[in-house]
């Protein structure tokens, strides 16, 4: 590839992804997150548990049980401690859905995986030693809505990254794997050339 196109495609990719680290000559290729259907899910479930939360509170308010004074408050303190907690969970969910990212550049795949608030990790891998990449899909929820498991194999070590709940189409699954192809014939060159 030309010099000034790497160029300006380096630049490109350190302003639209400034929290990665990449070489002078390195660019992103491909910029992966978790499936939307996940995004789904994390603001569907808390609907679901706020939703439930206020009709159980309307069904106590409803019926026909004296409630005292205090009585009312202890169920307010209740209820708001309950939307509270679901508000927080969605956030935290949504943190964490937004923390975890696979970049795959001309040299590099970086994966940010976040399992929690405190549980993070980053993987860095050399393009040149991956040795397969695949999709994985497992049950009927992940057929329907297209998303499953994106994996990694390296060389050597046996070692195999996975990204889980992705999105990734075939063309682009078929991309990458020419990417990691294109990479090993670069090494294989350069050893070569020794």
């Amino acid at each position: 590839m030309d010099e000034s196109l790497v160029k300006i495609r380096h630049e490109r990719s350190l302003k639209d992804f400034p929290g990665l680290k990449l070489d002078d000559d390195e660019y992103v290729e491909f910029a992966f997150t978790r499936a939307k259907i996940c995004l789904f899910m994390i603001i569907g479930g808390t609907a679901a548990g706020l939703i439930f939360i206020l009709l159980a509170f309307l069904l106590v308010l409803m019926s026909q049980v004296m409630i005292d004074e205090m009585g009312r408050h202890f169920l307010f303190i209740i209820l708001f401690a309950l939307l509270a907690a679901a508000c927080i969970i969605c956030i935290v969910s949504l943190r964490i859905y937004r923390g975890n990212k696979l970049f795959i550049t001309n040299k590099h795949v970086t994966q940010f995986v976040m399992n929690s608030l405190v549980s993070t990790s980053v993987n860095i891998i050399d393009l040149g030693s991956v040795e397969d990449a695949s999709f994985r899909q497992e049950s009927l929820l992940q057929k329907l809505f297209h998303y499953g498991t994106f994996r990694l194999s390296t060389v050597g070590d046996e070692t195999t990254y996975t990204f889980k709940y992705s999105d990734i189409s075939p063309a682009e699954l078929r991309a990458v794997t020419k990417l990691i192809s294109s990479a090993k014939a670069k090494l294989k060159k350069v050893a070569n050339k020794d």
